[in-house]
């Protein structure tokens, strides 16, 4: 596996406040440069009292896709959480579409270099998707800098697996990017608007509000909607020992049954490779997170990282 040496720095640009019940939280956004070059956005919400939390989103998408109730259930219980834009979504840097300046390692790499500029010692880790993946890699390349692992809609690192596949309306959607006009903001947000319903589970009704609001905070925070789809052509070889069955660290695992792009059966793989792993099935969830899902997932992960100081 490549290895690479981070010089990370941090640049305060300011603070907000995040209401929640009758106190204000207090929330801090900073720039993280993790290679020459290369900043990444970062959002840390809440204080340290217990540990430090760091969210890592999937494929395409920046920190906003993260819940709000999430973020403060956890920071509300004595953790910082930390979120971050990953390379070429929202703020952090961005190259020109189909322009990829980086593999799987270098996104692994970007989760220590910003533990490193929070000085943060070890830390649990959360991530969805991509997210989940890039995770696991940091977490069996510096093993002592995570002391938890929570793996939302993740696929097993270095693992096959049989599973169904992702569903075929993505494909027939996906295909269409090749005429999609990006520099059309109206067009751009039905696009993605049509990924979230296609990514929803049967649950409840698809949120159509709700995910066009979350949609219009990411075109809005972004400069190039089209670059987060260089996610597309992200790889890396993996060697042998990055393999989930190695990971030796407490492991949460939360699946939606119904995900149409990375199958359920991931994480009944995941659970059987990963020793004293534990699984939070979502019934009828698919690749998203809900509001109404969010006090069960949040009690999940306190319960996991409660037993891994």
């Amino acid at each position: 596996m490549r290895r690479r040496s981070f010089m990370a720095g941090a640049l305060v640009l300011g603070g907000l406040p995040l209401a929640h019940g009758d106190e204000a939280m207090q929330s801090q956004t900073t720039q993280v440069r993790v290679a020459d070059g290369v900043t990444l956005a970062t959002k840390a919400t809440g204080q340290p009292r217990l540990g430090t939390i760091l969210l890592a989103m999937g494929s395409t998408a920046s920190m906003v896709w993260w819940p709000e109730s999430m973020v403060t259930g956890l920071a509300d219980a004595g953790y910082r959480v930390i979120q971050f834009d990953h390379r070429d979504t929202g703020q952090s840097t961005t190259n020109a579409p189909g322009d990829l300046q980086y593999d799987i390692f270098d996104l692994a790499a970007d989760l220590i270099a910003i533990l490193d500029a929070y000085e943060v010692e070890a830390a649990h880790l959360v991530g969805m998707s991509l997210g989940g993946y890039v995770a696991q890699i940091a977490a069996l390349t510096h093993r002592e800098r995570v002391r938890s692992l929570t793996l939302i809609a993740s696929e097993p690192l270095g693992m096959p697996y049989q599973g169904e596949g992702i569903d075929p309306r993505f494909m027939d959607h996906f295909a269409t990017m090749a005429e999609l006009d990006w520099s059309d903001h109206a067009a751009v947000g039905q696009f993605m608007l049509r990924v979230a319903e296609l990514s929803a589970g049967s649950a409840v009704p698809f949120d159509r509000e709700a995910a066009q609001r979350r949609i219009e905070r990411e075109l809005h925070r972004t400069s190039s909607m089209q670059s987060a789809f260089n996610h597309a052509m992200v790889a890396g070889e993996l060697e042998p020992h990055l393999n989930a069955s190695n990971l030796d660290l407490p492991v949460l695992l939360i699946h939606g049954s119904e995900d149409p792009i990375i199958s359920v059966a991931a994480a009944h793989a995941s659970v059987t490779a990963i020793r004293g792993a534990q699984l939070l099935l979502l019934d009828r969830r698919g690749h998203e997170l809900l509001e109404q899902d969010m006090p069960g997932v949040v009690e999940a992960i306190l319960s996991l990282v409660g037993r891994s100081k």
